[in-house]
């Protein structure tokens, strides 16, 4: 699932007080931080909890120092004024703390007295907050031979797509030079790729085609019963458009009632429209076959509530952070979700400081809980004190 991508639902959100429209999607100003230190206002993150859990955090944790120690990884430093040694210090600092602490308060205890906080610089710029979105891994019924049923493939990395060494899409080649972009998902799915044996998998339903996309990894349950598992490979390069978003402006669904399930209504009642709609978003998605967790754009494997998407332009990767949001409960509740994660994968239109993906895990509850995921919150990032260094 290298990298992993956002909800099918960003819409704009308006605060109540005096109407100000919250723009996640706004860029930062040229030269603007993406990190800022925290307000004396600002309510220090509690790191208890994560020792409650440590074995899942650990996880999580030596996921981020697989890659921060690997070859490569210091040429993606520094970013927002963070050097590469200081995140590794920090992981290795971390990880120690939750070995070696008695119990959480210690573990608390050591956290406050050796790392500092800083704040992603959010929607506005002055760390005004962050859009919480939600990613998955779905389970999908699929078959690995085409047929009436089963009439939506999703395909393989197609050898003639272009990427540098970072994994960044350059466009389509030709004799191992780009010749000018890749084909948008109108031209793949009218038929581009047909002939070149890239079926990996036929899915049965064009919206379960592409929430494969959008989340950038899938189970698949074929007719025996078995399952195949399906990890992101590479995309097109092409922008990424909220089908969302579209239904919403085209006055197909509610604002305030656009969900999974809703998008799933609406193109089972309208489907000679679903295929234009969908097109909208021109981002097209290639997989490959894995085993066990995906992994996302540092290739890494993805732990549930644990690994977060950001846009890696503007953070450091495989950092510690914390999230301080909401999660949607029964009933239309919700719910705190304050946790320590690892900055570990990169949302398709998570391009912004004021946006953030949280990845929810495999199957129907994650699913479920992805679909409505859209909350206000605060992001935090940990890092090892200069004088610890």
């Amino acid at each position: 699932m290298k990298s992993l991508f956002l909800t099918l639902l960003v819409v704009p959100l308006v605060a109540c007080a005096a109407t100000v429209e919250k723009d996640y999607g706004r860029a930062l100003p040229e030269g603007a931080p993406a990190l800022l230190p925290l307000d004396e206002d600002d309510r220090v993150p509690d790191v208890r909890s994560a020792f409650d859990d440590r074995d899942r955090v650990l996880v999580a944790l030596r996921h981020s120092l697989d890659w921060i120690q690997r070859p490569h990884a210091p040429s993606r430093f520094p970013m927002a004024g963070i050097e590469h040694e200081r995140v590794l210090r920090t992981l290795e600092r971390l990880e120690a703390a939750l070995v070696t602490a008695e119990d959480r308060d210690a573990f608390g205890d050591a956290v406050a007295e050796e790392f500092t906080w800083m704040k992603s610089a959010g929607w506005d710029g002055r760390g005004g907050g962050v859009l919480f979105t939600g990613y998955c891994t779905p389970i999908l019924m699929g078959s690995l031979q085409a047929s009436a049923e089963f009439r939506w493939p999703l395909y393989a990395l197609p050898t003639d797509l272009m990427k540098d060494a970072e994994g960044v899409t350059l466009g389509r080649a030709e004799e191992g030079a780009v010749v000018g972009p890749y084909p948008d998902r109108a031209t793949i799915e009218a038929g581009f790729l047909k002939g070149r044996g890239l079926e990996l998998v036929w899915l049965r339903d064009p919206v379960d085609a592409l929430l494969a996309h959008v989340n950038g990894s899938a189970v698949v349950r074929l007719p025996d019963g078995s399952e195949a598992r399906f990890g992101y490979a590479g995309k097109n390069g092409q922008p990424y458009t909220s089908i969302g978003r579209e239904l919403v402006a085209d006055g197909h669904v509610a604002e305030d009632a656009i969900s999974l399930l809703e998008i799933r209504r609406w193109a089972a009642a309208n489907p000679a429209l679903v295929p234009g709609m969908f097109e909208r978003n021109a981002s097209y998605v290639f997989f490959q076959p894995i085993d066990g967790n995906p992994h996302g754009s540092l290739d890494v494997p993805v732990s549930s509530e644990r690994s977060l998407a950001t846009d890696k332009s503007l953070f450091p990767p495989a950092a510690p952070v914390f999230v301080q949001s909401t999660l949607p409960a029964p009933r239309g509740t919700e719910m705190p979700f304050e946790q320590l994660m690892f900055d570990q994968d990169t949302g398709g239109a998570i391009r912004t400081a004021g946006r953030a993906d949280l990845y929810l895990g495999v199957g129907p509850s994650a699913e479920s809980r992805a679909g409505v995921t859209r909350q206000e919150g605060q992001l935090f990032y940990l890092f090892l004190r200069e004088d610890r260094l």
